[in-house]
């Protein structure tokens, strides 16, 4: 099969051919139809997140299942699926025995301790795997598997409730899906973008208001619930400021600088809260959404070939607003 290989932390990819995988008793073996291409990405090549080198990474994968282990009863042969980031975890510990797998130390992520996805097959648990949809474009499921997820199950931790307002930071490939999500749940919604010029699809894809910073969403009312889906953390700290009684803010994207908590947090009561991907059914609810046309991925597609340019654009923060990479 063709794959992409990074060589070693910071180097140029490559497209090389290897062997396919094998599916365990317990995994299937997935045709690989379309592969999101997340920032996280841009932290893992760098080294950032300890992988062994060289290593084939990727964690949107979404394609058709075309072997299955001796083990596996619960999904079959062409089946549409896809995987999230965890995988599976030790079964033995706190965490796992508390019924919260993603907090083992050693629970196995896709792309990071197995194979990633950026290939044309891909091996993963079975139990790991989701059903997409029928109907739902591959190139539409695949960033629903990181990006999507992430941002659902933000706004699901923090419990918002009806006639509450709901701000998000960072417009770009986190930040357009927590507009519609927050949308299609029926909440209003204000986007903080110090880019005009994404003000009018804003609009298009369900804010009600677009302000440029913390003092302008405090003028507009302030929110009861941030998502902070931007991978600077200035803008979160000017966000809250705009924060109301009993508010809370979601971080879910990942910053180099630390982050600088006003005062002011204490006086409203406020809340920080910590999100990644936090429960298998919300990313049942975020992918059905995506089905139901609540929320649409805007995306550029590469092919597996072309996949060493769209990881410099997405570096570059040059991508509007997700890539996705097609084997």
């Amino acid at each position: 099969m063709k794959a992409a290989v990074v060589p070693s932390a910071g180097a140029p990819w490559e497209v090389r051919e290897m062997p396919a995988p094998e599916p365990g008793p317990t995994q299937v073996l997935i045709r690989i139809r379309a592969s999101g291409l997340c920032y996280t990405d841009v932290h893992i090549a760098s080294g950032a997140l300890g992988v062994s080198f060289p290593h084939v990474i990727g964690h949107e994968p979404v394609g058709e299942i075309v072997a299955v282990g001796s083990a596996v009863t619960t999904r079959r042969k062409g089946d549409r699926v896809g995987v999230p980031w965890h995988q599976s975890s030790c079964g033995r510990c706190e965490w796992c025995l508390r019924g919260k797998p993603t907090f083992c130390a050693k629970a196995v992520s896709t792309g990071i301790q197995t194979q990633g996805s950026h290939a044309e097959y891909m091996a993963a648990e079975a139990a790991a795997t989701m059903l997409v949809p029928d109907g739902l474009a591959w190139e539409q499921a695949a960033p629903i598997f990181c990006a999507g997820y992430t941002v659902w199950s933000g706004l699901r931790l923090a419990e918002p409730r009806p006639h509450e307002r709901v701000a998000v930071v960072g417009i770009g490939g986190l930040g357009h899906l927590a507009v519609q999500y927050a949308k299609a749940a029926g909440f209003d919604v204000v986007a903080m973008t110090h880019s005009k010029d994404k003000a009018p699809l804003l609009r298009q894809l369900g804010a009600d208001e677009v302000v440029s910073d913390g003092r302008g969403l405090a003028d507009a009312g302030g929110a009861d619930v941030i998502l902070a889906t931007s991978n600077s953390y200035a803008p979160v700290t000017d966000a809250i400021q705009g924060l109301r009684p009993d508010g809370r803010l979601v971080l879910m994207g990942v910053a180099h600088e630390p982050l600088a908590v006003p005062t002011s947090i204490m006086w409203v009561r406020g809340r920080i809260l910590g999100s990644s991907q936090n429960s298998p059914e919300h990313l049942y609810e975020a992918l059905d959404y995506a089905a139901r046309g609540k929320v649409r991925v805007i995306a550029e597609t590469y092919p597996l070939s072309d996949i060493a340019r769209a990881y410099e654009r997405v570096k570059a923060g040059a991508v509007r607003f997700r890539a996705v990479i097609v084997p």
